[in-house]
Parts: C-alpha cells; sequence; structure tokens
C-alpha cells in the first residue's frame, strides 16, 4: 500500500521507532519519515509507505509549528529536561519580561547548534562528540522563526509556554535556552509537541495504539493519504493522456508546442483532472518541461 499515515508521535518514542512499530503493525517493511523528533517530544510524524518514500526528501513545505514549555532557573547539556543539571539560578523575570524578549528571536535569526544534535562536523555527529564530554565550536546557522508567541505563563512555576512557526533545521530547546541566556538566568525545555508538519496538523493525527486497533480492524489502510496531499500546494499541470505517457516515459516535451503553462518553479504534473503522475518543473533554456520525479503511470 502506497500513501502517508499521520502519527501523534508519543514521548519516549525516537522517530525509528515508530517506524519499527508500524512495520509490526501493518506488515509493511518499506516505511519512510519527514522530520525527527527528539525521543521526549510528541506530535505530528508524517508516515511514508512504499512508493510515497520518494517524497520523503522532496517535500516543498518542510516548515514546522511547534508547542513547547519552558522553566526558567534551570540549564542542561542537553538543554531539554532529560540532559544533566549544569546550573541552577534565581529568577526574576516576569511574564512582562519574557514577552518582550521573544522579539528578539522571531523572523530571521541566526542559531548556534546544540552539541547533542544529529549535525554532522568533520565526519562525526555532535551527540557522539557530546557524549563523550566534548564541546566543538561549531558555526551558526540561519533559521527563520515565522511566529513567537507566549500561550501561557506562570511566574511562580517559572514555566511559560510559546507557539513557534519556523523553518527547516529550527532547535525549539535552543532558542528556549537563548531565551533563558537573554534573561540572565537560563532556561530548559521541559515538553515539546509538534503541531504541524509539511503541512498536515496534529488534529489530523493517530496514535499508535489506534493504528494497531484499527490494523485489527482492517481499516488502517483507509487512513493512507495519497502522495500527491505533500504537493497540494504547488501549481498544477494537466496532461493529455498522450502526453501523460511520453512524461512517463522520460520524454521532455516542448512547452510551446505542448502549450505547458509558464510556471516558475516547481509544479505537479497530473494526466487528466485526477492522476497524479509527478512533480516537474520548465527548463526554458532547452525550452522543455523536465520531469524531477515520477510517482506513477497513467
Amino acid at each position: 500500500m502506497t500513501g502517508i499515515l499521520l502519527i501523534n508521535k508519543p514521548a519516549g518514542f525516537t522517530s525509528f521507532d515508530v517506524i519499527a512499530k508500524m512495520r509490526g503493525i501493518s506488515k509493511i517493511r518499506k516505511i519512510g519519515h519527514a522530520g525527527t523528533l527528539d525521543p521526549m517530544a510528541t506530535g505530528v510524524l508524517p508516515l511514508f509507505f512504499e512508493g510515497a518514500t520518494k517524497a520523503c526528501d522532496i517535500m516543498p513545505n518542510q516548515d514546522k509549528r511547534y508547542r513547547a514549555r519552558f522553566r526558567l532557573g534551570l540549564t542542561t547539556d542537553t538543554q531539554d529536561i532529560t540532559g544533566k543539571v549544569l546550573s541552577e539560578a534565581p529568577v526574576m523575570a516576569t511574564t512582562a519580561d519574557v514577552q518582550a524578549v521573544l522579539e528578539r528571536f522571531a523572523g530571521d535569526i541566526e542559531q548556534l547548534p546544540p552539541m547533542y544534535s544529529a549535525i554532522q562536523v568533520n565526519g562525526q555527529r555532535l551527540y557522539d562528540l557530546a557524549r563523550e564530554g566534548k564541546t566543538i565550536e561549531r558555526e551558526t546557522r540561519p533559521v527563520t522563526v515565522y511566529e513567537l508567541n507566549l500561550l501561557e505563563s506562570d511566574d511562580i512555576a517559572h514555566t511559560y509556554t510559546i507557539d513557534v512557526s519556523c523553518s527547516k533545521g529550527t532547535y525549539i530547546r535552543t532558542i528556549c535556552h537563548d531565551i533563558g541566556e537573554a534573561l540572565g538566568c537560563g532556561a530548559t525545555l521541559t515538553e515539546l509537541c509538534r503541531t504541524e508538519a509539511a503541512g498536515f496538523m496534529l488534529r489530523d493525527c493517530i496514535t499508535l495504539e489506534q493504528a494497531q486497533q484499527e490494523s485489527q480492524a482492517g481499516t488502517l489502510f483507509e487512513r493512507l493519504l495519497p502522495i500527491e496531499s505533500v504537493f497540494a500546494a504547488l501549481p498544477r499541470v494537466t496532461l493529455d493522456e498522450r502526453r501523460a505517457k511520453l512524461f512517463q516515459n522520460g520524454v521532455r516535451l516542448d512547452l510551446v508546442r505542448n502549450k505547458i503553462p509558464r510556471i516558475d518553479g516547481t509544479f505537479a504534473v497530473y494526466g487528466g483532472e485526477t492522476k497524479f503522475l509527478g512533480i516537474a518543473h520548465n527548463d526554458y533554456d532547452k525550452n522543455e518541461l523536465h520531469m524531477d520525479k515520477l510517482f506513477s503511470l497513467v
């Protein structure tokens, strides 16, 4: 079965743990995922079954949204509550102070990746070095925080919940850590839930327990979303049957002769009104329609 299943990842599971669990539930071996979540995190984890795995690395929308809670006055080596405590400090900051500091972390910002991350430096994962007690120089990376809102606050417990809409590669625990540094008392991420990924929403996800129940009832695969749902936001080009067959056979169609619409960037290609074929772009230098990825045949 080919398609996308939206899972609400439970805390304590790695993304690969979820895949292993779903292989057992679905009896399908070829499963991929989009957007790794730390074990402590919960929320949207899109799983790609069979032929849909080809879409994992080419999704046009890789933005994410999170609900995160952090505590002021505490820092750890992992920047989250699972790590070793490095410092504890008195907290003088209030909700108003937190609200004011948030503005610094919205928009296009530079972020220093944490040592406990999967980023490779000189062929080594940072988290492997961190587990050996090593800290190395890292370069900051540009990320974009589209929205950063304070949802809840508790000035007595010094805990605060934020809503973060951001680009791929943004570390939410680092945002919380940096907020703490800006306030002079430190901060640690205590809860994290991804509420949106690749345009998919938390409300549309099912739990592993629900997946097990639906598998036993024989209805699990009815939950699969079609591959084209990943590309729903792209412009659409529709080919007639003859041109669709040429496209699926790798023929580069002449843009003018085949009346291909002038679209800059990637677009979705359909054979007729409903058959999703793949994604492509217009090569204006050669005046050809260029296939980027074929997903299905007419």
